[in-house]
Formats: C-alpha cells, sequence, structure tokens
C-alpha cells in the first residue's frame, strides 16, 4: 500500500494534506523521515508515524502458495480453477490476486496478496526481483549452455532476454535437469529461451521468488508470509 493511501484511509487527511505531513517531516518509518507519497508500506511490519501518532492497519495480507499444474494464475477463469481457487473458504478474496504469473502447465511458488503497489513494484525491471525456476528438458544440455544464458538470449522472434543463471544439475541425451534464475517475466521466458538453444521444456517448476523460498509446501497448499518476508520484500521495492 502506498503512504498517501495509508494515511488518507487512517484519516489524517486529503492526499494534499498528507502531501504536506510528510513534506513538513512529520512522518516516520521504524524511527526514519518518509517524504515520499508513493512509498511502499505495510503498517503490520512497519512502524509507521505521523507526528508521534502510531498508525495500525492490519488490512493487508500476504500468502505463499504452491501451484499445481493445471491451475490458472488468475483471479477467475470460466474454464479452469484458479489460484484463489485454492485458498480456504474462510479467506476473504477481496482485493486479492496473484503476483505475476505461471503458465498452466507451470508449478511452483505464487505471491497472494492485496498489496497492489507492492506486486506491481515487484514485477518492475528496475527492482530486478529474481525468479528462480527447476527445469527439465527433452535434450542434452551441454557446459556451452551455461555461458549461452549467461550472454543474455536471443529469442527466436528477435527478442533479448537480460543475462540469466543456468546451473546444469544433470545433463544426459534425452533428458537433462537444470536450475535458472532469471530478473525478467517475459511472456512464456523460460520455454522461449531454451527453445532459442534448441532444447523444448518438458517440466518447469518456480522454487523461489526474490527472498520467497517455496521449500517442503505440498502442491496446492499455501501459508500466510512471515513478518520479516514482508519486510524484506518491501526493502527491496524501496526507491
Amino acid at each position: 500500500m502506498r503512504m498517501d493511501e495509508l494515511l488518507k484511509k487512517q484519516g489524517f487527511g486529503s492526499r494534499n494534506q498528507i502531501k504536506k505531513l510528510l513534506k513538513s517531516h512529520q512522518v516516520k518509518i521504524d524511527g526514519k523521515l518518509v517524504t515520499g507519497a508513493n512509498t511502499i508500506v505495510d503498517a503490520q511490519v512497519q512502524k509507521i508515524e505521523v507526528a508521534g501518532q502510531r498508525v495500525r492497519d492490519s488490512s493487508l495480507v500476504y500468502y505463499l502458495l504452491h501451484k499445481p499444474a493445471g491451475i490458472v494464475t488468475a483471479r477467475k477463469d470460466g474454464q479452469h480453477q484458479t489460484v484463489l481457487d485454492l485458498l480456504a473458504k474462510e479467506v476473504s478474496k477481496d482485493g486479492l490476486y496473484p503476483v505475476g504469473r505461471l503458465d498452466r502447465d507451470t508449478e511452483g511458488l505464487v505471491l497472494i496478496t492485496n498489496n497492489g503497489p507492492l506486486g506491481f513494484k515487484l514485477l518492475h525491471p528496475s527492482h530486478h526481483i529474481s525468479k528462480t525456476y527447476l527445469v527439465e528438458v527433452n535434450g542434452y544440455l551441454a557446459e556451452d549452455a551455461v555461458d549461452f544464458f549467461d550472454q543474455g538470449v536471443r529469442f527466436l522472434d528477435g527478442n533479448i532476454c537480460k543475462p540469466a543463471q543456468l546451473d546444469i544439475l544433470n545433463a544426459e541425451e534425452t533428458k537433462s535437469r537444470a536450475r535458472l534464475v532469471i530478473t525478467e517475466g517475459k511472456f512464456h521466458q523460460v520455454k522461449k529461451m531454451f527453445l532459442a538453444y534448441g532444447l523444448k521444456v518438458t517440466y518447469l517448476k518456480r522454487i523461489a521468488f526474490g527472498p520467497l523460498k517455496l521449500g517442503d509446501l505440498e502442491r496446492g497448499r499455501y501459508r500466510p508470509l512471515a513478518k520479516d518476508e514482508i519486510a524484506i520484500l518491501l526493502d527491496q521495492t524501496r526507491a
């Protein structure tokens, strides 16, 4: 949530009045002065004060979910089950949405939140939030693939990706496994990168998104983020 949105919601006045509060150095986050109205905040994990008055808010939520293959990364879908459908009936879906997307046949970590500004910043290229995948392909991954990905892959349509880190886990003639770290989110990016190398992705799983780790969370299950995880996300997206 943006700072000005939080303060407006908590009754500190209009946006213009809130800008004046910020410019007059009356707003602090964890003891430090802040003047940016668009600063992304969460009063549950940060100590936010206005003229010495503590601001509290419990409306923001964050879930880390293990999406199974076959589930759509969307709020609604007329044909398929969505990641929001996996949340318990007791969980309010108001304002919740998945940050970014995974293909329907891809499984792994999905962040679900109602903190829209944070989600936008996590996906913005300027913040270089990494995404880590386990990949299986239908052929032999030679050592030259490491340099191929590290130099930035040119898609078959001419688009170029930023350099990516490839670690080959095992390589055989008919199947290879690797770990791939990217800092972008182009459409079908991982699959297109391997196609450019000459191999087809047969299995794809996201195991990390920035500081968030999937760990041993079972398919179809979810958990709320810990306060320290939320704090790291807020710190990494601070302008």
